[in-house]
């Protein structure tokens, strides 16, 4: 574990465990690096190098005022594999860390970049708008907003159940897990929470999907209730060259947790892929 300091100042916080070729994982909105704790674990125990950062205003990166835009993200994902000197990277992004992911690869290139994986990703862009009717509401993020602003602990609480489809008929999803997503989304600067909203539903991120040039997994569950697959996961598979798409039926947004064996074996069996 370890800090980096952007060059506007920020500290980025980042977890680094195992050795190997370097698997980076960006995390959604609100958590941070410990969503990751799995999957770093197992890439670190299959010969890999698992690197989860907190995004800047998460975790225990700083609560930063300015720079919470995926622009800033991509940017500070950028000088964490910089200044790490990192090379022949697998990029894992889930939610808005896919959008992350997205828009580092469209701003940055895939000089230092072996792959990439999408998971539950906000690309290509969430909010409805004429030539994406597919999309949400601005509505829906207004209503976000109020919530974090209003009472933000009572906000997140009630945000778990649609996260891991703990409201569908059926669920297995602890309460143990919602509580951990409450934890982490609690250590989010509200500040920070406010603003990422308007970045994970609102930055278009079309034309960086089309600079993608490495092999591409994108994975979205068909029940995922915070980014619906038919303005997610099924348009950015057409317009990833030679992207390939796996749906999970009855998945939420969280199935990395909720669905850990199966994803763990697809992410597992793709990094080993030549």
């Amino acid at each position: 574990m370890g800090t980096i300091t952007t060059r506007d100042g920020i500290e980025i916080f980042y977890k680094d465990w195992g050795s190997g070729q370097p698997v980076v994982f960006s995390h959604g909105w609100p958590l941070n690096a410990d969503a990751w704790d799995d999957q770093l674990l197992l890439v670190a125990d299959n010969g890999f190098r698992g690197i989860a950062h907190d995004r800047r205003g998460h975790g225990r990166s700083t609560q930063a005022w300015n720079g919470n835009d995926m622009d800033t993200y991509a940017d500070d994902l950028a000088e964490l594999i910089e200044k790490l000197d990192l090379h022949d990277v697998i990029l894992v992004g889930h939610s808005t860390g896919g959008g992350e992911v997205t828009r580092y690869i469209g701003r940055h290139g895939t000089g230092r970049v072996a792959k990439a994986l999408l998971l539950s990703a906000v690309p290509p862009l969430m909010l409805k708008t004429e030539s994406n009717p597919e999309g949400l509401p601005i509505e829906v993020f207004d209503d976000i907003r109020k919530g974090v602003k209003a009472d933000r602990s009572q906000f997140y609480k009630d945000l778990s159940a649609p996260f891991y489809g703990a409201n569908r008929s059926g669920s297995t999803v602890s309460q143990g897990l919602r509580d951990a997503f409450w934890l982490m989304s609690m250590q989010v600067g509200l500040k920070g929470a406010y603003d990422c909203v308007k970045a994970f539903s609102e930055t278009d991120l079309t034309e960086d999907l089309k600079r993608f040039d490495v092999p591409t997994l994108i994975v979205h569950g068909d029940d995922d209730q915070i980014v619906p697959i038919v303005a997610a996961g099924l348009k950015s598979a057409k317009l990833v060259k030679d992207a390939t798409l796996k749906v999970y039926p009855g998945a939420p947004h969280g199935l990395f947790a909720t669905h850990q064996d199966e994803f763990n074996q697809d992410l597992l069996a793709f990094i080993k892929s030549s």
